[in-house]
């Protein structure tokens, strides 16, 4: 009941406001978790200090403003996604090289998406249907909050993405939608259990990687395709895509994985500011064997 108070009370009436209010919002949101309450301030800078030593202090504390101050962005823009219509979607979002995914559509292959927590994850789960021809379905963990689970997997549904929980997710990749699928995993997240994971270095850390995507990719013969989201401006995105690996069936043990978060880290150095820094990503360290 709570559930609902909050979101028919605060979050949807925020979420009906035109965009120059919403930005407003933004803004104060600024003030509040950066200026007053410093919400995971500490996380959010020692990830940055240990991501780029070789930056400032000064360098890194810009990097954690602007951070936050699109982060804030992030949070009203996501609750816009409750009620963005199709035309605002259309013109918020698009895909500059959708071809470069739709040629596959066109053979009749399923294919791999990879992307991280970067700029405007959510406007691209809802407006990835709109741009390419294949059936999307989004890998996600499930809210521990039901209410809102249930909101949030009816906003990304709602313009053609298919949520998949994690741990369905080989049923989903399985089943026959009638169509070849696009299947969207998430790269960048800590895993649950860092023994079963890819090590790496990711921006300057020993880090453990998710192996979904690639593991996914052999079994099933779908090419890998990395999304980018750039920021045009304040409240427009612009997704590029990337072909990582057509063959995944014909490469070594982690070069996919290799590959994929490479490339998120190239766009994470180009623009620091537009990556989710609050989560604890290396909260996991390597077990060596004795």
């Amino acid at each position: 009941m709570g559930s609902r108070i909050i979101y028919y009370s605060i979050i949807l009436p925020i979420a009906l406001l035109p965009y120059p209010l919403l930005y407003l919002f933004s803004n104060f949101f600024f003030f509040l978790l950066f200026g007053l309450i410093g919400y995971r301030k500490k996380v959010v800078f020692k990830n940055i200090q240990n991501s780029f030593p070789e930056k400032t202090v000064k360098e890194q504390q810009l990097i954690m403003r602007n951070f936050y101050k699109h982060f804030c962005d992030l949070i009203v823009e996501s609750l816009k996604g409750f009620v963005i219509s199709e035309k605002q979607l259309k013109e918020r979002f698009s895909i500059v090289n959708a071809e470069i995914a739709n040629q596959y559509f066109k053979a009749g292959k399923d294919v791999i998406f990879v992307g991280g927590h970067y700029n405007n994850w959510e406007i691209l789960a809802q407006g990835v249907s709109l741009e390419l021809k294949h059936q999307i379905i989004g890998i996600y963990k499930p809210l521990s909050n039901k209410y809102f689970d249930g909101k949030m997997k009816k906003s990304r549904e709602k313009k053609g993405m298919l949520l998949c929980p994690i741990k369905e997710t080989k049923a989903f990749l399985d089943k026959d939608f009638g169509k070849p699928k696009g299947t969207i995993f998430a790269i960048d997240q800590s895993p649950g259990n860092p023994g079963k994971s890819y090590w790496m270095q990711f921006l300057n850390q020993d880090t453990p990687v998710l192996f979904g995507a690639e593991k996914y990719a052999k079994e099933y013969k779908s090419p890998v395709i990395f999304c980018t989201i750039n920021k045009v401006k304040r409240g427009y995105y612009q997704g590029v895509l990337s072909l990582i690996e057509a063959t995944p069936e014909e490469t070594l043990y982690g070069e996919i994985t290799e590959s994929n978060t490479k490339a998120l880290e190239k766009d994470i150095i180009e623009n620091p500011q537009f990556w989710l820094w609050t989560h604890r990503r290396w909260k996991h360290k390597r077990k060596v064997a004795d």
